[in-house]
């Protein structure tokens, strides 16, 4: 049994960072490179099992290099990966974020094995979705296996969440298990039946139509949630200085299935995921930036107390999370 089961991606991510976006057609000198484990799945996972649920995984790794450093990593965060299957056809996905000096980021992801992911490979790992108290899923692995785990899911009254990144349209089925789905601004806007209007609006749209609760992250302007009543909720983001975005968004969607799993009501499941991922955008990586539960209890704690401003300096970034990896 375990409190969280992901059903999701590994990427190792290849980090470059640079003063900008190259122009079509340009060769610019970046200023770093790291190398860091991650995919949304595995971020997830890591993010879930250092606050303190016990977590297990689904997916599909190449029998390379990359898939042995996944398979050691998996084993030192303590998540359970017997339900981990080695490709040996494709190699471990991989992932090539590209960081500005504001700590935001775009990504291209070459999925590989995460694509050979099978139905017959979730239904091998059925007793261990039917036995979590939360499913995780995201769409950087096939949808019918999305789909096929959620459906296990729901039928055994576990949570579903969906952070619905890479965007792909969601069936009708789908829609039917989902308790929670976790969009940024972009994503929003691909789901939302609204064509215009706030962020708000279009998720309260989004939450009525399809019965489900909705939470939008926005970047440096927080998060909403909405209930499928019309509940609306804002949750400012946490001034922090931001280094590096990637794997943010991760961390929120991990942190919130962990307490969502402790029977943790959505709007204080959010408040930890809140303070986890403003946490994570203080450090580089994907699965590496996820801080540990005393860690965001810490954090939170000490963001109660008020504290004097020793400047104006605006230069800050604030920064919670983001909509990307």
């Amino acid at each position: 049994m375990s409190d969280v089961c992901v059903v999701g991606s590994f990427m190792m991510d290849l980090v470059a960072h640079a003063p900008r976006r190259p122009y079509s057609g340009e060769t610019l000198i970046g200023t770093a490179f790291n190398t860091f484990l991650g995919g949304k799945g595995f971020n997830q996972a890591v993010a879930a099992s250092r606050v303190g649920a016990s977590t297990s995984f689904i997916g599909r790794l190449g029998r390379d290099d990359f898939g042995d450093q996944f398979l050691a990593r998996l084993g030192a965060e303590n998540i359970n990966h017997e339900n981990v299957v080695l490709d040996s056809d494709l190699g471990t996905g991989v992932g090539l974020p590209l960081v500005e000096p504001s700590g935001e980021n775009s990504i291209v992801i070459v999925p590989r094995a995460n694509t050979q992911l099978t139905v017959d490979d979730i239904e091998q790992a059925r007793s261990s979705i039917q036995n979590a108290a939360v499913l995780l899923l995201q769409l950087e692995v096939p949808i019918q296996c999305v789909e096929y785990a959620a459906k296990i899911a729901a039928d055994a009254g576990v949570k579903v969440v969906l952070n619905p990144a890479p965007f792909s349209a969601i069936s009708e089925s789908l829609w039917s298990y989902i308790d929670v789905i976790i969009p940024n601004e972009i994503e929003l806007a691909s789901l939302a039946p609204l064509s215009k209007g706030s962020a708000a609006e279009l998720a309260a749209n989004l939450a009525a139509q399809r019965h489900t609760n909705v939470v939008v992250t926005l970047g440096a302007k927080g998060c909403i949630a909405v209930t499928p009543t019309g509940s609306i909720e804002h949750f400012p983001a946490h001034t922090v200085d931001a280094i590096d975005t990637v794997g943010a968004g991760d961390v929120f969607c991990g942190v919130l299935g962990a307490e969502m799993s402790r029977n943790l009501d959505l709007a204080a499941a959010i408040r930890k995921a809140n303070a986890a991922a403003a946490i994570a955008v203080t450090r580089s990586g994907g699965a590496d930036s996820s801080p540990s539960r005393g860690e965001v209890g810490r954090f939170i704690a000490d963001a109660s107390i008020p504290h004097p401003v020793a400047n104006s300096d605006t230069s800050k970034s604030k920064g919670a999370f983001t909509g990307n990896e």
